[in-house]
């Protein structure tokens, strides 16, 4: 047997952290048995189905590098097999037309509601001979469940599930306009498509059962299912925009590496001994449905971080300044280095990533690390650079700067030996001398060290920064 997943978003909005995770799952369980994972569009809602999320979906499925197999399959355009299925159905004596009124919907449902019950309609319209059907009245089409016994899903996560039949409604298959719904879509779609593993989150538990009834009113195979908790925020509730429940395009445009979050979002729920960084290929081979856990997994931003700063010093220089392209037109400011990526300015920001990359959690906190490098003159101060740059300090370096203008060797341990020289002959400390410097140099308190600093910015550069010191000290 080929293993067959399926990921089948509602395209109603952007792609979510929790709808990326399943996808993830999907993929890694395909993956690990050699099988395919197809993607499914389910856009039958086309009111609020939108080009914009669509594309959306698919954009964040790419950017997270979960390939689908085959063509998109798109659930609206296969409206006509899915009335089909509805019609044979009806034909078999397995479903039944509906007459009832919105209004004798809307009683039944207040008196279930009254009594307790769960299940909603009353079979009105089950057993009546269709000559009593009202004139002009379209009907709904619902399926003829069965009213005893119970069903039983043996979920590969939920474990065995079982529903008392006498609580599950005849649910509806085909409106009165004609379009399928949604459950008998699934069902439709998921058997034409070979689909063998279900893979979804656990807030469709209930619909596993009732979609188990037009299997086996079809005589088809139920394909396994994994019924997947739900992310839940680090406070163990319902997870919101304020705990992390954003659009996977979101996460980068705050910086987050696509690589980063396919490792954070495995361990959400999912466990492999104490291993917290996988490799794809690591992913791949230990990835199983009997270690995902019953309990909710709970986000948590500052684990996300620190796995992205790994993965961001662990990635080549090469390598993070193309990932930090990627996301300069989703940030703010990132359109000015853009539009000066030119290949020198390239180089330098390759060559500055080793002290870059070492404080940065995301390709956001290494745009900003990297401003210095590119910066125009006059070079904007934070308030604590311009505090550090005393009448004191600028004439430290305006002595300094002809002793580094006569450096022959324009390297950091060059410049550090002019530099340890000059304040051993001056009687200063190192650090009253580099911090100064510093916020010269790079308008900030905190860089990569300083004689890197000086070593990657060049000597034109760096000279004439610290000219623009000694030239303010002397207008003052």
């Amino acid at each position: 047997m080929t293993v067959v997943t399926r990921f089948a978003p509602s395209p109603t909005g952007f792609l979510h952290i929790g709808g990326g995770r399943t996808a993830l799952f999907n993929w890694l369980y395909a993956r690990r048995h050699g099988g395919k994972m197809l993607l499914r569009i389910e856009d039958t809602d086309r009111e609020r189905s939108t080009k914009a999320a669509i594309d959306a979906i698919i954009d964040g499925l790419e950017w997270l590098g979960l390939e689908w197999d085959g063509d998109v399959v798109y659930q609206f355009s296969r409206a006509a097999r899915h009335r089909e299925i509805a019609e044979q159905l009806l034909a078999e004596g397995k479903a039944y037309h509906c007459y009832a009124s919105p209004e004798e919907l809307q009683a039944m449902r207040e008196a279930a509601r009254k009594e307790g019950r769960s299940k909603l309609y009353n079979g009105l319209w089950r057993d009546r001979d269709p000559s009593e059907a009202p004139a002009g009245v379209k009907p709904v089409i619902r399926l003829r469940a069965p009213q005893t016994g119970e069903t039983v899903i043996e979920d590969q996560v939920q474990g065995r599930v079982v529903w008392q039949n006498a609580d599950l409604d005849d649910l509806v298959l085909l409106r009165s306009d004609g379009t399928p719904t949604y459950m008998l879509a699934v069902v439709v779609d998921d058997h034409d498509m070979a689909v063998t593993h279900i893979i979804r989150g656990d807030d469709h538990l209930t619909n596993g059962a009732r979609q188990k009834h037009i299997y086996d009113a079809l005589g088809w195979d139920v394909p396994a299912m994994a019924h997947i908790p739900l992310i839940h925020g680090p406070d163990g509730s319902k997870l919101s925009k304020r705990h992390g429940a954003l659009g996977v395009d979101a996460y980068r445009a705050m910086g987050y590496l696509p690589t980063a979050m396919r490792n954070y979002l495995v361990r959400l729920g999912w466990s492999h001994g104490d291993q917290e960084i996988f490799t794809e290929a690591e992913m791949v081979a230990a990835f199983d449905l009997a270690h995902i856990g019953r309990s909710p997994a709970r986000f948590d931003f500052a684990k996300l971080e620190n796995l992205n700063g790994h993965y961001i010093r662990a990635t080549t220089d090469p390598d993070l300044l193309a990932a930090l392209e990627t996301v300069l037109p989703h940030i703010a400011g990132g359109d000015a280095l853009a539009a000066r990526l030119s290949p020198v300015l390239r180089e330098t920001l390759i060559a500055a990533m080793p002290g870059l990359k070492e404080r940065a959690k995301t390709l956001v906190e290494l745009f900003e690390a990297s401003r210095f490098l590119w910066a125009d003159r006059p070079l904007p101060m934070t308030e604590p650079a311009a505090a550090l740059l005393t009448a004191e300090a600028r004439a430290t370096i305006g002595s300094l700067l002809p002793e580094l203008d006569a450096v022959a060797d324009w390297t950091a341990s060059a410049i550090e030996a002019v530099v340890r020289g000059f304040a051993e002959r001056s009687g200063q400390k190192l650090g009253s001398i580099a911090q100064p410097l510093r916020a010269a140099l790079t308008g900030k308190t905190t860089s990569p060290p300083i004689f890197d600093v000086l070593a990657v910015l060049g000597r034109d550069e760096s000279i004439a920064r610290l000219r623009d010191q000694v030239a303010a000290a002397a207008a003052t």
